[in-house]
């Protein structure tokens, strides 16, 4: 078996005459914000060849980094084999059939397949809505000589599963950052850097703890870190080390990694595996490959020079946002929000966006999109006008892969991370919100399911109060014309069971008299 990287999570794995080429991202991606590191825009006509001709085609996940979209409409064969990950919905297919795709084979989450000659694959999957709704994957390669895992950036929670199919000669894995956090957000730079710092050890060690639960011979440090080319977000990249960023780079991973089995890898480096011998050819001499790394600095302003042009472009072509924005997000969030009672809840209050002179407020625990009127709020987003355009004209339907990895944009809140708000931000579609709201549920303990019933005064209502549970032959009292939660100081309406305190909560309840 042969694997040659391709970049960032890009590698070519071949096994005799079958290839399976695997996030192939050459575009730059999030809006000219990200890019591969090191460049991988020079790679071999002969590898690119291959690259565009596959046997099998396959893309762990929707994020731009992993489906260049731009790429593969344009640079790969539409008659290329994909081989789909077992998610919950089909949207990854979807995607590949607007681009021309036509032929999938259907993958079972962990259950390894025969391909040609000979090749086996198992792909694992991650659908945790934390790690976007469209869900995320890894995938094992087995053709006897070699078994090699591609977990690029899937953060599984079991960590025997990569490893079960057998023992693993090379892993390839991320280790860098990949979020926008927390150099975004609206503090002062010495918190940045200490939660930046803290980010990276947490990184780190999550790295780690894959390495050594799946036990690879060889480990591939891959799937980032991307570089920053637009001047604007140049601080990003890690340099001396000191900048607010959680992106190192491959050699401080190596530095880390325990033993000696690590492999330094560039676009266009090659391994090859058989029968427990791996053999490693850079494409260049030594001082090459470690030039990225080295001169860092210097292969940066190069790489910028080339590619400024290019970015000014695509930034200059972002459309112009337009007066009835709050009239369009409440035209399309607001059925949204109604599917999602229970993430409302889990967001909990109200979240302002400012964008070109626009104040946008979304009032979560009532479900409603309008102009701010100077509303309390635990959450802000501060979003270039073309950006937010952008997501709007096209319905983008998860704005961490269509906005908010670009980094070109301001985040404050008051308190903790709330996951609920981000995950409403990733599932901006009815098919996604629907699941954003089951997850939401689950994590926060929701039942709605109905209880046995009670007696309360003159009324029988259901046991458990609808929203948190709490047991109403307990907890539960009459006063007035309300049914009243003294546990969290819920109160419904006798006459109909319709909540007081939100709109996403009923209780069932009917007067004795009327089953007397």
């Amino acid at each position: 078996m042969r694997a040659t990287s391709l970049g960032h999570a890009g590698i070519l794995v071949r096994s005799g005459d079958t290839t399976i080429v695997c996030d192939p991202w050459f575009v730059p991606a999030f809006h000219a914000s990200w890019f591969p590191f090191p460049r991988n825009d020079r790679l071999s006509a002969q590898l690119m060849a291959d690259v565009r001709s596959p046997t099998y085609l396959y893309v762990s996940h929707l994020h731009g980094d992993h489906f260049d979209e731009e790429f593969l409409r344009h640079g790969v064969d539409p008659s290329t084999t994909v081989l789909l990950p077992d998610f919950p919905t089909d949207e990854l297919e979807r995607r590949f059939r607007r681009l021309g795709f036509e032929t999938f084979i259907r993958t079972r989450d962990g259950d390894e397949i025969e391909l040609a000659g000979g090749v086996r694959v198992a792909i694992h999957v991650e659908s945790s809505i934390t790690d976007g709704p469209g869900g995320d994957s890894a995938i094992v390669i087995n053709d006897d000589t070699a078994r090699l895992v591609n977990q690029n950036d899937c953060r599984t929670d079991d960590l025997a599963a990569l490893a079960s199919h057998g023992p693993v000669d090379v892993h390839w894995l991320q280790f860098s950052g990949a979020i926008w956090y927390p150099m975004v957000y609206d503090v002062d730079d010495d918190t940045k850097r200490r939660e930046a710092r803290q980010k990276v050890e947490s990184q780190f060690s999550r790295a780690l703890r894959y390495v050594e639960a799946v036990g690879s011979r060889c480990v591939v440090p891959s799937a980032g870190p991307p570089c920053f080319l637009d001047p604007d977000l140049f601080g990003l990249n890690v340099v001396t080390g000191e900048e607010i960023s959680i992106f190192p780079d491959q050699t401080e991973f190596l530095r880390r990694l325990p033993g000696d089995n690590g492999i330094l890898n560039v676009p266009g480096t090659t391994i090859d595996i058989a029968h427990g011998s791996v053999t490693v050819t850079h494409p260049a001499g030594v001082d090459e490959i470690r030039r990225p790394f080295e001169d860092k600095a210097e292969y940066l302003r190069e790489y910028q020079r080339d590619w400024l042009p290019w970015i000014r472009e695509r930034l200059d072509t972002l459309p112009v946002l337009g007066a009835d924005v709050v009239e369009q997000l409440r035209a399309w969030w607001e059925p949204l929000l109604a599917l999602a009672p229970s993430l409302r809840l889990g967001v909990g209050a109200g979240c302002l966006i400012r964008s070109g002179g626009h104040d946008i407020f979304i009032d979560y625990p009532h479900g409603t999109v309008r102009a701010w009127n100077g509303e309390a709020h635990r959450f802000r987003f501060d979003i270039p006008p073309g950006l937010l355009a952008h997501v709007v004209a096209t319905h983008a339907v998860d704005w961490s892969n269509s906005l908010f990895l670009s980094c070109r944009f301001v985040a404050w809140r008051e308190g903790a991370y709330n996951e609920y708000l981000y995950n409403f931000f990733k599932s901006l579609s009815p098919e996604r919100m629907r699941r954003a709201n089951e997850e939401a549920k689950g994590r926060l303990g929701i039942d709605d399911t109905p209880s046995e019933e009670i007696v309360l005064g003159d009324y029988v209502v259901q046991r458990y109060c609808p929203h948190r549970r709490a047991d109403l032959s307990v907890f539960g009292a009459v006063e007035g014309d309300q049914i009243v939660c003294s546990l969290h100081g819920w109160r419904f309406s006798a006459a109909d069971g319709r909540c007081l305190n939100a709109e996403d909560r009923r209780l069932n309840v009917r007067r004795r008299s009327d089953v007397d």
